[in-house]
């Protein structure tokens, strides 16, 4: 008895995995290309919301790879749909700015964006990014 109850938990838990991937895919995803110290590209996907006219991400728990590496060298890529930025990011760790950008985030994203902070967001910092002109 014992056993099929751990099944049956398992089951539910690899389901609500799928489904939470799923629903998490539904709306815009971008891929932040940052580069680690040798100078080797990383590709992280992240969710996007444009607040006055700027792309804005956020790292879910600061202590990531992606973002640590994003502190260290905030020279990134922002790639959007078929589209590829050279962006300059900026976090911010205000509490006005964190209220503010998650508002916009729950208003794109809807309840999915309320269901991933429970699971996986722990200190939330947004992400600007400025787009790099390269014209001078």
């Amino acid at each position: 008895m014992a056993w099929k109850i751990l099944g049956w938990g398992l089951a539910v838990v690899a389901v609500l995995g799928v489904l939470t991937y799923v629903a998490g895919e539904v709306k815009e995803v971008v891929v932040l290309r940052t580069y680690d110290k040798k100078g080797a590209a990383h590709d992280t996907k992240l969710w996007v919301v444009d607040y006055q006219r700027t792309p804005w991400v956020r790292v879910g728990k600061p202590h990531r790879l992606w973002y640590r590496r994003l502190l260290r060298q905030p020279r990134v890529e922002l790639l959007r749909g078929t589209q590829t930025s050279q962006v300059t990011a900026h976090a911010h760790r205000d509490l006005e700015t964190r209220h503010t950008l998650d508002q916009q985030f729950r208003e794109k994203y809807g309840l999915i964006d309320w269901w991933f902070g429970v699971l996986v967001r722990r200190g939330a910092v947004p992400i600007q990014l400025e787009l790099v002109d390269n014209a001078g």
